[in-house]
């Protein structure tokens, strides 16, 4: 699923991509992603806007891709041809990085007053944004307005990142890593049908669990990479509902969202919408324990000790065998170590089909990275998809799954093998 797009046989057609490029600070980073994208097999077109051109130059992008680029609503390579017509019919992809505020408010607007947004409007096909901007920008409802538009006419947002911005400000809103944008464009140009008909049901994000009125029990989950099972299931062509707790991060448009926030919560959910689901994905992050007694208002602090008695939650995953039977199982395992024969025993209790681990004591992968490493752990054997940012890992998941699946493998569960 996350090969080299269109070159999966000798004599393959090379896809074409037109990159668009906004106004951004980020704009710089857009010449390593055109190689990128040229090095995982694309025909490379960029499109600049007049914003862009104050960071970047038109020329640096034809010496790079070898390809014409565009530059104003009025640009001709071919005399005679309209480019913004031929461009847009052309593509098998169009990847706008950065995407400025700007850019994103008159896409969802259907405004069309340059060359991009032109094309834009007259292309039909897979279409990818990366949003970089002041967060502050980011946040106003004006443009979380725009991308949630965008997402529900089926856009692919890959959402900026939290750090230090150009401006000096802090916080979420610059241009997520190159290879997350590769990776979800080549996601984006092989979407397929292999899920088409089928309901897939995933739990996401961390779960809080109430002390008082404003203290809770939770844990460190950013709920991205539920976010990217759903998106890579959409692209499937599934019928996909995400049952998060609380999180920030920006979920599918085409996606059914239910938003809860504890254990509890969850579970009820989850085991009203089983039954009539072919898949349930266990991405959450379940808190395993809550407390006994919640407390009214807020506990004053007093200098004592406070002794918390917690008892556990339910396991949410397990307990939609005897209301899904026949819904196939996929449990999450974030685990300090690569301990396998724990994880296969917890798959076993859980009565899964399929169990994916990630070991959270690794750097830069599992809680709040854009990147993830997951250990599958299916009644053929154990798999491993490698260091992918998290859409890749989701993509990888699926097309693992759905080849057991289809060979027949999958049914059987992982109860039956760790028993046996």
């Amino acid at each position: 699923m996350c090969g080299r797009p269109g070159t999966d046989r000798p004599g393959a057609p090379v896809p074409t991509v037109v990159l668009g490029i906004t106004g951004s600070v980020a704009a710089y980073r857009a010449a390593d992603l055109a190689r990128d994208l040229m090095r995982a097999g694309f025909t490379v077109r960029a499109c600049l806007t007049e914003g862009a051109q104050e960071f970047v130059q038109p020329a640096l992008f034809e010496a790079l891709t070898g390809q014409p680029v565009l530059q104003s609503a009025f640009d001709e390579p071919e005399p005679g041809r309209m480019a913004h017509i031929d461009w847009a019919r052309q593509a098998d992809l169009l990847l706008i990085a950065p995407a400025t505020a700007h850019t994103l408010n008159r896409l969802a607007a259907g405004i069309a007053d340059d060359m991009l947004t032109t094309i834009a409007l007259v292309y039909d096909g897979p279409v990818v944004v990366a949003p970089a901007m002041n967060p502050s920008m980011l946040a106003h409802p004006a443009t979380q307005a725009s991308l949630q538009t965008l997402q529900e006419r089926g856009v692919v947002v890959v959402d900026p990142v939290g750090g230090l911005v150009a401006c000096g400000e802090e916080g979420q809103g610059k241009l997520a890593a190159n290879e997350t944008i590769l990776q979800t464009a080549l996601a984006a140009a092989q979407q397929g049908k292999a899920l088409e008909g089928q309901r897939v049901l995933i739990t996401s994000g961390p779960t809080q669990e109430a002390i008082d009125d404003v203290r809770y029990l939770s844990n460190r989950s950013s709920g991205r990479m539920g976010a990217a099972l759903a998106q890579a299931a959409l692209m499937q062509g599934a019928e996909v509902t995400v049952v998060t707790g609380p999180t920030a991060v920006s979920l599918p448009g085409r996606a059914r969202v239910i938003r809860v926030k504890s254990a509890l919560e969850m579970q009820a959910v989850v085991l009203a919408e089983a039954p009539t689901t072919h898949w349930v994905v266990g991405a959450a992050a379940v808190a395993d324990y809550r407390p006994v007694q919640r407390l009214s208002g807020k506990r004053r602090r007093d200098g004592d000790r406070w002794m918390l008695e917690l008892e556990p939650n339910p396991d949410i995953i397990a307990s939609v065998a005897a209301m899904a039977p026949e819904a196939m199982r996929i449990a999450f395992a974030a685990e300090s170590g690569e301990d396998l024969d724990y994880v296969r025993q917890k798959a076993a209790r859980k009565g899964v089909h399929a169990i994916a681990m990630n070991d959270v004591s690794q750097p830069g992968i599992g809680f709040e990275s854009e990147f993830n490493a997951l250990s599958l752990i299916t009644p053929a054997g154990v798999e491993q998809s490698g260091h992918l940012p998290k859409l890749g890992c989701a993509q990888w998941l699926w097309a693992r799954l759905l080849a057991h699946h289809h060979e027949g493998g999958l049914r059987a569960g992982l109860a039956r093998e760790v028993v046996d």
